[in-house]
C-alpha cells in the first residue's frame, strides 16, 4: 500500500514541480436549438394550442386601450385626440352601487369557494372507498351527467323546482309549511346558486382527485388495515395526504376566480327583485356595456377586475408556498 502511494506521489511531483493532472472533461449541455430539434415532435404538437392562446387571448388585449379614451368606432382605438386617462376608473370608484357590487361579488365567490370546492374532494374520497367496481362506475357516470347539461337547462330546472308551485314548495306544503317564492326573495339567491353549482360540478370536479387517488399504492391500504385502521383512519392517513398537492394547486386556481363568479348562471337566475344580493360586477358590466353601450366604462371595470383576480392569485400562491411548499411557481 505504501509503495503504491509512493509511485503515485512521484507521478504527481517530478523534479520538485507539481505536474498537471488530467481533469475529467466537463459535460457540455446541448444548445437550445439542438434540444428543440430533438423534441421537435412535442413542439409541433404544442403549436396549435400556443397559437390558439396567442390569437384568442393575447391579440385581443389591445382592446383595453378603449378604457382610457372616449371610444369612437369611426376614429378607431388609436386616435390620439380621444384619450381621457383614468376618467372611467374614477367614475366606477365613485359609483353609488360600488359597495353593493363588490360585496355581492366577493360573498358569492367566497361562499362558492367554501362550499363548492370541498364537495368534489369529499366525493372523491368516498368514491375511493367503494369496493364494488360496477357500483362505483354507475355512481361516477350519474354524477358526471349534470356537468354536460347546458347552463340554460340547469337554470330552467332550478326555476321550475323553486317556483311557488314547484317540487320544493309541494314538499313544504305536504309537511304543513307555506309556499315560498324562492326566486324573488333575495336571501335565498346565494343558497340556490351555490347548491346548483355543487350539483352540476360534483362529479366532474372529482375526476382530478380520483386520478390522484388512483396513484396510491394499494399496499399502503393493506398495511393500514392490518394495523387495525378503520375506513375513516385510512382516508385520513393514507388517501388524504396523497391528494394534498393536487388540492393545493386547485385551491390556488379557484382563489383567482373569486372576483369572476359564474356570470352566465347569475344572469339567468337573477331578476330586479334580487339585485340586493344577486347583482355582481359581471351583471352590472352586461347591463352598462352590452345593453347601455358604454364600452369604455365597462372595459375599465373589466380591467380592474382582472387585476384584482391576478393579485388574489399571487397572494394565494404565496401563502400556499409558505404554508405547504406547494405552489404554481
Amino acid at each position: 500500500m505504501t509503495e503504491e502511494y509512493g509511485k503515485e506521489k512521484r507521478r504527481i511531483w517530478k523534479g520538485g514541480k507539481q505536474m498537471k493532472t488530467k481533469q475529467p472533461k466537463a459535460v457540455h449541455q446541448k444548445s437550445f436549438w439542438k434540444r428543440c430539434v430533438e423534441h421537435r415532435a412535442l413542439i409541433l404538437m404544442s403549436l396549435p394550442g400556443l397559437a390558439a392562446v396567442f390569437i384568442f387571448s393575447y391579440i385581443p388585449m389591445y382592446g383595453i386601450l378603449i378604457a382610457f379614451q372616449n371610444y369612437n368606432p369611426v376614429d378607431g382605438m388609436f386616435a390620439m385626440n380621444n384619450w381621457v386617462g383614468l376618467k372611467y376608473f374614477k367614475q366606477f370608484l365613485s359609483n353609488p352601487y360600488l359597495f353593493r357590487l363588490i360585496r355581492n361579488t366577493l360573498l358569492l365567490g367566497i361562499y362558492t369557494l367554501l362550499w363548492s370546492f370541498p364537495a368534489p374532494i369529499i366525493f372523491a374520497l368516498l368514491m375511493d372507498q367503494l369496493t364494488s367496481a360496477k357500483f362505483k362506475k354507475a355512481v361516477q357516470s350519474i354524477s358526471y351527467m349534470p356537468y354536460f347539461i347546458s347552463t340554460v337547462v340547469i337554470v330552467g330546472l332550478v326555476k321550475s323546482f323553486c317556483s311557488v308551485d314547484g317540487v320544493i314548495n309541494v314538499i313544504r306544503e305536504a309537511f304543513g309549511g307555506q309556499a315560498i317564492s324562492f326566486m324573488t326573495d333575495p336571501k335565498y339567491f346565494r343558497t340556490i346558486f351555490i347548491a346548483s353549482n355543487i350539483w352540476q360540478g360534483l362529479g366532474w370536479g372529482a375526476i382530478v382527485y380520483l386520478a390522484a387517488l388512483s396513484a396510491v399504492d394499494p399496499q399502503l391500504h393493506e398495511a393500514a388495515t392490518l394495523d387495525g385502521a378503520n375506513r375513516w383512519q385510512r382516508i385520513r392517513y393514507v388517501s388524504w395526504p396523497a391528494i394534498i398537492p393536487t388540492t393545493t394547486i386547485m385551491l390556488i386556481l379557484e382563489s383567482g376566480k373569486i372576483i369572476s363568479s359564474d356570470f352566465t348562471k347569475v344572469l339567468l337566475l337573477y331578476n330586479e327583485s334580487t339585485y340586493e344580493t344577486a347583482d355582481i360586477i359581471g351583471t352590472y358590466v352586461y347591463r352598462e356595456g352590452i345593453l347601455g353601450g358604454k364600452f369604455e366604462y365597462t372595459t375599465a371595470i373589466g380591467l380592474l377586475t382582472s387585476l384584482l383576480s391576478f393579485v388574489m392569485l399571487l397572494i394565494a400562491n404565496f401563502l400556499s408556498k409558505k404554508i405547504s411548499d406547494n405552489s404554481l411557481w
